[in-house]
């Protein structure tokens, strides 16, 4: 639905330019002269805002609103086409994949997800590391979180804090740590793996096969991904 992909566009440049500020949703209303709801229900990107809000939002953070035009998923071809030709080792360093796995010591997971994918040369978008952990282990997950000074992801007001660290909590399995964010995909058993090997370490990950049957966000990504390639690989012949 074309409304549904705007709203979700609003959203994420709002959130994006509201945190480049260091702005709380709270402050950012009181500079628009709005309710701090009415900032929450635009970065949710559940149903698209008036014009007339967003532009007052927008002009508080001293910025108006542009329209342009262009075909339908340009922007996700673009990334694609940009991740394919950025090194592996510069994409693992911004997400700080080593650095959160160094953390984790001893606590049984695998990379699982968009990052298990990334790690066996899919140019996908990957914002986080992910990691699989069983519920059996989740005590000693949030004694590591809490170790780490993890803050949650809180979906309600789309920004971290406000609720419990713990697994079991309702809410996104997604933290803030002091080594960086951390997805996790809780499960009963962990999933069989490969390993793969970059650098001098060696990765433990999920299939791509697996990835694609359990995470649809990655498979369409990867589908994308495969479509493109073989276009341009007709076109080359």
């Amino acid at each position: 639905m074309p409304e549904q992909r705007l709203a979700v566009q609003i959203a994420t440049v709002l959130r994006w330019e509201r945190g480049k500020r260091s702005l709380t949703q709270q402050a950012l209303a009181e500079l628009a002269g709005v309710s701090q709801g009415a900032v929450a229900n635009i970065e949710r990107g559940n149903r698209l805002p008036s014009v007339t809000l967003v532009a007052r939002v927008f002009e508080a953070m001293g910025l108006q609103l542009t329209v342009g035009v262009e075909p339908l998923d340009a922007q996700v071809d673009a990334r694609l086409a940009e991740l394919a030709n950025r090194p592996l080792a510069e994409r693992l360093d911004a997400i700080g994949l080593d650095r959160i796995i160094d953390r984790l010591g001893d606590l049984p997971f695998v990379l699982t997800g968009a990052t298990a994918a990334l790690l066996q040369g899919a140019p996908i978008p990957v914002d986080m590391p992910e990691i699989a952990i069983r519920w059996t282990d989740s005590a000693r997950f949030t004694g590591w979180l809490n170790a780490a000074l993890a803050q949650r992801w809180n979906a309600r007001w789309e920004e971290y804090g406000g609720v419990y660290v713990e697994p079991e909590e309702p809410g996104e399995h997604r933290w803030r740590t002091k080594y960086g964010e951390v997805r996790a995909h809780m499960c009963d058993e962990l999933p069989e793996t490969i390993e793969v090997r970059h650098g001098d370490r060696n990765y433990q990950v999920v299939p791509l096969v697996a990835v694609e049957l359990t995470d649809s966000h990655a498979a369409d990504l990867l589908r994308r991904h495969r479509h493109r390639a073989d276009a341009a690989a007709r076109s080359a012949g």
